[in-house]
């Protein structure tokens, strides 16, 4: 005897039509990344909260810092990895490999950022991450100190603290809606 199979995501469907901007904006994920991701797809139900949604992400992973790309990637990750979160392990550890140009870089911080070599100042940026991710109350101004002794300026702790955040958050909604990564993602950059 056989049971029905239980749907394993939210299933919201995406307006229809989209609104041209946002046919656009998906348009261009598709001609830059060869897909739209599906984190965009699951958030189309509502054009409102997409929007939201991406321009946080857009600015905090594309906007002014003086932390670089990798570095934001390399934060996404390894909050990712301790909240296990599937999704966002699989497409940030997919653009740390390409931003890297390592892909043994990428798996190393999705398994356990310790046993990658990284700068020191890599290492105390992703310790303070880890830290805010497993007990954010238990950050304190020592950790910020050592932040700033590697060369972090308090705007700069501004956007590690920002980027940890947002992955905290999307890791916790891509899980708790079974939200699942697009395939393709799997084999790029390797």
């Amino acid at each position: 005897m056989t049971t029905p199979q239980e749907p394993t995501a939210l299933d919201l469907p995406m307006v229809d039509p989209l609104p041209p901007e946002t046919q656009t904006y998906f348009d261009i994920c598709q001609d830059k990344l060869g897909m739209v991701p599906n984190v965009l797809r699951a958030y189309a139900f509502n054009i409102d909260k997409l929007n939201a949604f991406t321009a946080m992400y857009n600015d905090l992973m594309l906007g002014q810092s003086n932390l670089s790309k990798l570095d934001r990637e390399m934060i996404a990750v390894v909050v990712s990895s301790i909240n296990k979160c599937f999704y966002c392990l699989v497409a940030h550890g997919a653009a740390v490999r390409q931003l890297s140009g390592n892909p043994q870089l990428g798996e190393m911080l999705v398994m356990n950022y310790r046993v990658a070599p990284l700068e020191d100042r890599q290492r105390a940026m992703l310790d303070f991450a880890a830290k805010m991710t497993r007990a954010s109350a238990e950050i304190d101004d020592a950790d910020r100190a050592g932040l700033r002794a590697v060369g972090f300026e308090d705007r700069d702790i501004w956007d590690i603290a920002n980027v940890a955040g947002f992955f905290n958050m999307t890791n916790r909604v891509a899980s708790a809606t079974a939200m699942v990564p697009n395939p393709e993602y799997h084999g790029q950059f390797r």
